[in-house]
């Protein structure tokens, strides 16, 4: 691997470099890059290597470059500063909301390239082997340049196009600009076969009182209507023939209004905000909750508003951050509101006791903040335990819960994941709740049980799992078993003993929800395909099919008939037999 001359001709005709030390340094940020991707995806090792491995490999390829390659003169610094000070620019400015890109992408790219161009060009003589590096390396970040990242899958696979390309909200909103307008008829009033809130009713991912034909073989899912809709990571509320949702468009984010029959927009509300981030890319990420005549939604900056169900005029807002004194979470808020008792509650991961909030319903004034919230991205949840009503709040600091009109601590659990987030959905089972968390060194499943203390209501651990591991994606329970996901495989556990009964990794990150009646799995697979799957012990798929397409993380929705399926690039609807 290294030029070694061989007398004075090949002295003063090539370039003696010694090449071996880089081609070390780029295999080792592969392995820090890759390896705990795969024995410990989602661990503070993964995360930390993730970063750390291009950043210290660019570190010791400008080490080897000066001191260990044999460089003299000025191009001992020149293409240090070619292979580092371009990339600085584009992180300062293209990719300036989403300089991340630069470390994680860039730099392997770039280091690649410098030590790829080295290996090929051996033989070449010296002024065209060092114009050649030059070209390389220029080209190289003159090609990112041009390049716009749309977001990544989960294990952060870029999803690129060209800068002149449109990009999907582009192509939503001219879309949408040429559709006409919706009628959604008569009031909004929340009846049996509705879907209000995020999870459904019960917020808990499960469907009773309907059974639909599973041969989809024979009769599969119909489409009704498919249009584009701008980015957005939440689900669908469905009240009668209206369906609420909230997209981005260009600096607003919008709570929208759809005929549920049609798909076109029956009013849309516009609030001044953009949240972007390179993994998600743009967009809110809750769920709209109808409650009453009026619905409730949360922006990914904090903003809350109430708005009138049926016109979409605003009654209050208010300023989660503002009101609780904390920041906008890495990923943006994600809570979806939760009406209880007159008050709406919220996840805020403000300081000092602020980790929830409670707002007056009607008047959107703050009633009370409480608890230890932080990193969390799950939505609060009603609870009976103990015939106590009672709020649950999961975060990074465990489980809480309070009140709902005072924001009285009733019990915690500390489960801290030290650092790094906690997304999916307390479950209750009974007077037992079961968390879990995908990231951090405590990973798994945690089955809780609720007694009556000296003190008050206490919680015991009956089992922590690993089994399943639970990152972003919520689980549902049915005849003595969990089914969720253990990172990106389906799985089905125990619930009395929280052991694996089987995994199945044909659907990725995606969501499930529960055909009670039936004992059926609805999934919505990551890349945007919809299967049913046996709610027992023993896995079986009994159909499947093409709903949407790209990445698809959020959570489908049974109503009325219909199954209602959206992403960050297109909404649809589909007749279930």
């Amino acid at each position: 691997m290294n030029d070694i001359p061989d007398g004075p001709e090949s002295e003063s005709s090539r370039w003696p470099i010694r090449v071996w030390p880089g081609v070390v340094i780029v295999l080792l940020v592969a392995v820090a890059m890759t390896v705990p991707a795969r024995v410990a995806p989602r661990s503070m090792l993964h995360f930390y290597l993730l970063f750390l491995g291009p950043v210290l490999g660019s570190v010791a390829a400008v080490a080897w470059w000066a001191f260990a390659a044999r460089i003299t003169g000025r191009d001992r610094w020149l293409f240090p500063v070619l292979f580092l000070v371009p990339g600085v620019v584009l992180g300062a400015t293209i990719f300036q909301k989403k300089a991340m890109v630069v470390p994680i992408y860039g730099l392997p790219l770039e280091l690649a390239l410098w030590v790829g161009w080295l290996l090929l060009s051996v033989r070449m003589a010296k002024e065209s082997r060092r114009g050649g590096l030059m070209l390389v390396l220029l080209t190289g970040w003159l090609t990112a340049a041009q390049l716009r990242l749309d977001g990544t899958d989960v294990e952060l696979v870029p999803e690129l196009r060209w800068w002149w390309q449109k990009s999907a909200e582009e192509l939503a909103d001219a879309e949408r600009a040429a559709r006409p307008k919706g009628k959604a008829e008569g009031s909004v009033e929340i009846n049996s076969g509705d879907w209000p809130a995020f999870r459904g009713p019960n917020r808990d991912g499960v469907l009773t009182g309907v059974k639909i034909d599973t041969d989809w073989a024979a009769n599969p899912p119909k489409l009704v209507w498919k249009h584009r809709i701008g980015p957005g990571w939440g689900s669908f509320a469905v009240v009668g023939n209206r369906l609420f949702t909230q997209e981005q468009r260009g600096g607003d984010e919008v709570v929208v209004c759809l005929a549920a029959d049609t798909g076109l927009e029956v009013w849309a509300h516009k609030q001044p905000a953009r949240f972007e981030e390179a993994i998600a890319g743009a967009g809110p990420r809750a769920t709209p909750t109808v409650h009453g005549d009026r619905v409730y939604a949360q922006g990914a900056t904090g903003k809350l508003v109430c708005l009138e169900a049926a016109t979409g005029k605003e009654k209050w807002a208010a300023d989660l951050v503002a009101d609780a004194g904390g920041v906008v979470p890495q990923w943006g808020y994600s809570g979806s509101p939760l009406v209880i008792g007159g008050t709406i509650v919220a996840y805020a991961g403000g300081p000092d006791g602020k980790g929830t909030v409670g707002y007056d319903a009607d008047t959107g004034k703050l009633a009370w903040a409480a608890g230890k919230a932080t990193d969390g991205y799950a939505s609060a949840r009603r609870a009976t335990i103990g015939e106590t009503i009672q709020v649950l709040m999961v975060s990074g600091y465990g489980v809480e819960a309070f009140k709902p009109v005072t924001g009285e601590l009733l019990w915690e659990h500390r489960w801290q994941t030290k650092g790094v987030n906690r997304v999916t959905q307390p479950l209750v089972i009974g007077d037992d709740v079961l968390i879990g968390t995908g990231v951090g060194p405590e990973q798994g499943l945690r089955r809780l049980r609720l007694h009556q203390g000296k003190s008050g209501l206490e919680a015991a651990v009956l089992w922590t799992s690993r089994a399943m591991k639970p990152y972003f994606n919520d689980g549902v329970a049915h005849a003595g078993h969990f089914f969720g996901f253990d990172d990106s495989r389906l799985c089905c556990v125990d619930l009395e003993t929280g052991q694996e009964r089987w995994k199945e990794s044909r659907y990725g990150h995606g969501q499930v929800l529960l055909l009670a009646d039936q004992g059926v799995l609805v999934v919505q697979a990551v890349d945007g395909k919809v299967a049913l799957v046996d709610a027992t012990p023993e896995f079986n798929e009994l159909g499947k099919f093409a709903a949407i397409e790209k990445k698809t993380w959020n959570h489908p929705v049974v109503a009325r008939g219909k199954l209602f399926v959206r992403n960050g690039q297109w909404a649809a609807c589909y007749q279930l037999k």
